[in-house]
């Protein structure tokens, strides 16, 4: 059997086929959650299941990649005690991004970045589900620059148009996640894109290019308005991307095709060179890969 036609079951995944396109080596899946039934969850939310390291290391067999950073998903909130313990299981290719409140202290801090975490994230778009605010960003990111940390904000384009001052005062380097949740009917027409490209200008702001059924009224297989999105992102700055999975997609209750979300990088990034850079290059610079 080869590798094309070999058939690998995911949790939380639909289909079983490989990727068209093949991983380069160190391909890093730069944006996915760990739920683990051994860590508290929020009683209010539904509990998430078959989404632990091992269910996650069957994606990583499917996909091909071999890096991966672990977001805190919203289900374990604070308690970064998932996202940490996945990051030992999965080992030096393993780097994490939590959330926190200002309340964390200066040691908690260190042992988060001992334990392998290189950012927070803000998910704000939903203020009834939120664990975090706007008012946090600020404070929190005085205190993680020294670290070297970023800033990971999860927002809707409209937020990110009304905080634009905010984002260009920030001390630390920052990730929009989701290509900026602009809407898609407006897709880059909306002012949050030229906020996003003014930050990166800077030098100091980062893209991921994940999440396309989050992004589209098209839907697959091509997601076609999600497409633009990204193909704009990747001829503005693609040595500003990283790609990733949002593995288990919390968000949709028909569970996307992971190999047809990894090969549509393929299309987004329009030549070899720029995809290996979003897979391999980019997230060395960002998260540290090789390292350590």
């Amino acid at each position: 059997m080869t590798k094309s036609s070999e058939q690998h079951a995911v949790p939380n995944s639909a289909g079983t086929g490989r990727p068209k396109h093949q991983a380069p080596a160190n391909a890093a899946d730069c944006h996915m959650h760990i739920y683990d039934s051994r860590f508290p969850q929020i009683a209010s939310r539904a509990p998430v299941t078959n989404a632990a390291v091992p269910e996650y290391r069957l994606l990583q067999k499917r996909n091909g990649t071999t890096r991966v950073v672990v977001v805190q998903p919203r289900n374990h909130a604070t308690d970064n005690q998932v996202t940490v313990d996945a990051i030992a299981q999965l080992g030096a290719n393993a780097r994490g991004v939590a959330v926190l409140h200002p309340t964390v202290t200066d040691a908690e801090l260190k042992k988060l970045d001992t334990g392998g975490i290189r950012g927070i994230r803000f998910s704000l778009g939903d203020t009834a589900t939120a664990v975090t605010s706007v008012d946090m960003i600020e404070p929190l990111s005085k205190r993680i620059a020294a670290l070297g940390w970023h800033v990971q904000l999860h927002m809707p384009g409209d937020m990110i148009a009304q905080h634009a001052d905010l984002l260009r005062r920030l001390p630390c380097q920052i990730v929009i996640d989701h290509m900026g949740r602009f809407p898609p009917s407006v897709g880059i027409a909306h002012p949050a894109w030229k906020v996003i490209l003014g930050l990166i200008e800077k030098g100091r702001t980062w893209v991921k290019l994940a999440g396309a059924y989050l992004n589209t009224q098209s839907g697959p297989p091509t997601y076609a308005d999600a497409t633009r999105i990204a193909q704009a992102f990747v001829k503005a700055a693609p040595e500003r991307l990283v790609w990733g999975s949002d593995w288990p997609h919390p968000t949709e209750k028909d569970k996307p095709d992971d190999a047809l979300l990894f090969d549509l990088l393929a299309e987004w990034s329009m030549d070899e060179a720029t995809r290996n850079r979003i897979l391999v290059t980019n997230p060395e610079a960002l998260y540290g890969f090789g390292s350590r």
